[in-house]
């Protein structure tokens, strides 16, 4: 006898989100020592924040990991709470249930279902732009509005959608004649739609787009992410 690591069956692809959602419970909590398949219920939210990053890095194959603002904002969305500092977060614990049971208040999806598809958003079309640090990603659209309200019209920023499954969407910011700014989000694109067009060339695209957040002009940031046949025509 031996014991492997841990396994599910499923019987259909739709349960295929799910059985990894309890293969990396499963490998990233349970205790060496066990009796076979008891796991923690509940883990230190620090520790999810380990396991998140380095299945992160694996899955999309970059050495570029989760950074403490990530972090934050994603303590915002599993707890639901925008009230508590980066500081309270780290002394809680996180839910199985919370983890990939509960539904996220106003959506459709649990907050793993939600990692899981940036996750596979991120691996398939957006590896060297997250690599190079242009997609800010996990960051919430209030933050978003703070930070851009008081950068100059055209500044943008990449993150990961709320409301959409495996989702990446541009804000950017406007600025009417009396002075007034607004973020204007752009709706998302999906894998689908990056294997079309890319995100590059997308953004060369819009006119609207000058500087990525907080002032690099878009040109030096994704020129090199532009598709060369244009490079070679222009």
């Amino acid at each position: 006898q031996a014991l492997s690591l841990p396994i599910v069956v499923i019987v259909h692809g739709n349960q295929d989100n799910n059985a990894k959602a309890t293969v990396l419970w499963d490998n990233a909590f349970s205790e060496m020592d066990r009796v076979p398949f008891v796991v923690a219920e509940r883990v230190p939210w620090e520790k999810m924040c380990d396991t998140l990053n380095l299945k992160f890095m694996a899955e999309v194959q970059t050495t570029k990991g989760l950074l403490k603002e990530h972090y934050f904002f994603l303590a915002q969305k599993i707890f639901n709470d925008h009230s508590a500092s980066f500081e309270d977060f780290q002394s809680r614990s996180v839910s199985w249930a919370q983890f990939n049971k509960e539904i996220l208040p106003g959506r459709g999806f649990t907050f793993w279902q939600w990692f899981d598809a940036v996750l596979d958003l991120t691996k398939r079309c957006l590896k060297s732009y997250w690599s190079d640090r242009l997609i800010m990603g996990f960051i919430s659209k209030q933050y978003v509005c703070k930070l851009l309200s008081k950068q100059p019209e055209g500044t943008f920023l990449l993150r990961f959608s709320d409301s959409e499954l495996g989702g990446v969407t541009i804000a950017h910011l406007i600025r009417g004649q009396d002075g007034s700014s607004q973020v204007e989000n752009i709706q998302p694109f999906s894998a689908k739609d990056l294997s079309i067009r890319s995100l590059g060339d997308r953004i060369r695209d819009l006119g609207q787009l000058r500087n990525l957040y907080p002032n690099i002009p878009k040109d030096q940031a994704f020129g090199s992410h532009y598709n060369s046949e244009w490079m070679a025509a222009g």
